[in-house]
């Protein structure tokens, strides 16, 4: 039963309420949510090792706090290694402002004014950066004299500060570093927590999709997990290899702090399309401050692009296969989403995250809306989007379609996988009141002129041993393909026509007159009738024109071709008069002839038959 307007309407307005709260929890708790999320993406990369210690019997818990701490140990080695660079680089930078100073006059050659903008602003800061040093023996010379004036000043009485708590102790001693460092304890608490307890989590899950389904949902999971897990561990592992190749090639080439340089390329290659763009400036920057020439930044550069387009044309299409399963449109929606939601954070873990999604819809019925707006599988069958655009009134894409179609299969698979469904569709709607009349006139009318041209195609000539290009005659197997009614059946009867002349027979498309004649035709012009019909409507008709056909040629092979029944349902429709030879696709009808009669070809000219008429429309 369909549903009334305001039950639709008040459906779609929990859905974006529900969306709308989702969308603000996940902003408004993101310092527990970051971190939760972390553990996931963690407890993903690090579930296989987890698996194989315990499968060596090393138990549980000693497996994940292995793992944990060699991980976390590997991490905190890197990031502390990363964090001295970086300090260091913070004091090395007055000593680096000559040379770029010096390159930025070497490209003043025409005073335009960007540059000289950009000297002066050297320039400025140069100034104060000279300036500082004065400062601060301004400031500590009178800092002196306060304290000594405060000597003879009596001491205020202050009641003392209630003591601060450890927590805040810390804070105040990591400073800016103290959000990032409780983010980084609750992920490693939350992975902890979510390793030993993933069993549990899993079974929850499927308890909470399954709804009846255990046995289907358990194998989901458990395929969903492994092939995140392994794309997770994967993408890892290239992004490591690419700052690890990318780190060792600039120490090769001398640039300071390649250690730094080579995570930043491993941590930014998580980052969509900007990404590897920052990774690759970071570097060339320092090369242009540290050496006199552009050398080594041009090094660097080439260096990057070539390690960058290997490892994204020949390197992850080999790990990760064809694609990864997001399409690109949504990869840059996700990263836009995620760093406003989170930040940084977020950036970076935008393409993990969208990969999670998506394989929850995938596997969960209830989000399955997920895998189509995200995913890069098309949402669309070929017929669909054949027949779709038809509707909106474009023969160019829907030719296009077609054409695609084409070029990888035979026209045997265009017609009976593309346009013989869309026709399909098509007088579907038509029974159901879904399309206008002059909707249908406009669809068939393409379709019409499409197989006409794919006809002239298919009628060309067929290269012999000498090379030469000779028609092909067949004069001992004559098929005569008719429609039960007008419009879509005559199609389908010139599609099927087509399809036989393409494998060797002598087919022709004969319209109603045919029978109209049929007494006084000779019984041995066809060897077989194709009988066609598409309409779920007109089985009448079609079993009044396999009627006629018996009683006029009683001796000729009809088959009937039910384009919208499945064969037992048409064989119950039609009668025990006309339910030897059902087929419903093209397929099935170009085989149950070759069953019957096999074509003895002839080089020659093919005629056109008297009795082939126009496609009605």
């Amino acid at each position: 039963m369909a549903q009334s307007p305001s039950v639709a309407a008040s459906s779609r307005s929990i859905v974006l309420i529900a969306f709308v709260l989702v969308i603000a929890a996940l902003y408004l708790g993101r310092q527990i949510f970051i971190p939760l999320a972390l553990a996931f993406i963690f407890s993903f990369l690090l579930s296989p090792a987890v698996i194989f210690l315990e499968r060596i019997r090393f138990g549980r818990i000693p497996s994940v706090l292995t793992v944990l701490i060699l991980s976390f140990a590997l991490v905190g080695t890197v990031s502390w290694a990363v964090a001295t660079q970086f300090v260091a680089i913070m004091d090395e930078l007055p000593s680096y402002k000559a040379n770029l100073d010096l390159k930025i006059r070497t490209l003043h050659t025409s005073r335009n004014a960007t540059l000289s903008k950009a000297s002066a602003t050297v320039q400025e800061l140069d100034k104060e950066l000279s300036a500082v040093p004065a400062e601060l023996s301004a400031e500590r010379s009178q800092s002196r004299e306060t304290q000594a004036t405060r000597a003879l000043r009596p001491i205020p009485v202050q009641m003392a500060a209630p003591p601060s708590s450890l927590l805040e102790d810390l804070r105040e001693m990591l400073g800016p570093l103290a959000a990032p460092a409780e983010t980084a304890a609750m992920a490693v608490i939350f992975t902890l927590f979510v390793l030993v307890k993933r069993g549990d989590i899993r079974n929850r899950a499927i308890r909470l999709a399954g709804r009846g389904r255990l046995n289907l949902m358990t194998q989901a999971f458990d395929d969903a997990a492994k092939r995140l897990s392994r794309y997770l561990l994967l993408q890892f592992l290239v992004n490591a290899g690419c700052g690890l190749l990318f780190g060792f090639a600039l120490h090769f080439l001398g640039v300071p702090h390649a250690l730094l340089w080579g995570v930043f390329a491993a941590v930014l290659r998580f980052v969509p399309y900007v990404g590897p763009l920052i990774a690759v400036a970071l570097p060339v920057m320092m090369a242009l401050a540290v050496f006199p020439g552009w050398h080594q930044a041009g090094l660097a550069l080439g260096i990057f692009f070539v390690l960058e387009l290997t490892i994204a044309n020949f390197v992850e299409p080999l790990v990760y296969g064809a694609h990864t399963g997001i399409s690109s449109l949504a990869i840059l929606v996700a990263a836009v989403f995620w760093a406003m939601l989170w930040g940084p954070v977020g950036l970076i873990l935008s393409t993990p995250l969208t990969v999670c999604l998506i394989v929850l819809g995938r596997h969960v019925p209830q989000l399955n809306f997920l895998e189509v707006i995200l995913g890069d599988e098309p949402v669309l069958l070929p017929q669909q989007c054949f027949y779709q655009r038809l509707l909106a009134s474009d023969p160019e894409e829907a030719r296009t379609i077609a054409d695609a179609q084409l070029r990888e299969n035979s026209l045997e698979s265009l017609y009976g996988l593309v346009i013989l469904p869309a026709l399909k569709l098509a007088e579907q709607d038509r029974g159901d009141n879904r399309i206008d009349d002059t909707q249908l006139e406009f669809v068939l009318q393409t379709v019409k002129e499409l197989i006409e041209d794919l006809g002239e195609q298919c009628a060309e000539e067929i290269p012999d041993s000498t090379g030469k290009l000779l028609k092909t005659e067949l004069v001992k197997t004559r098929i005569a393909c008719i429609a039960a009614a007008s419009g879509a059946d005559a199609l389908v009867a010139t599609m099927l026509a087509q399809v036989l002349c393409q494998a060797g027979y002598d087919a022709r498309t004969l319209g109603q007159g045919f029978l109209e004649n049929a007494t006084g035709a000779s019984r041995d012009d066809y060897n077989m009738v194709a009988v066609s019909s598409i309409s779920p409507f007109a089985v009448g008709q079609a079993r009044s024109v396999c009627k006629a056909l018996r009683a006029a040629f009683p001796g000729v092979r009809v088959v009937m071709g039910m384009w919208s029944f499945e064969c037992e349902a048409a064989r119950q429709r039609l009668g025990p008069a006309c339910s030897g030879s059902v087929v419903n696709n093209l397929a099935e009808a170009l085989a149950q002839i070759r069953q019957f009669v096999e074509p003895v070809p002839v080089a020659g000219t093919f005629e056109e038959s008297d009795n082939r008429q126009d496609i009605p429309v």
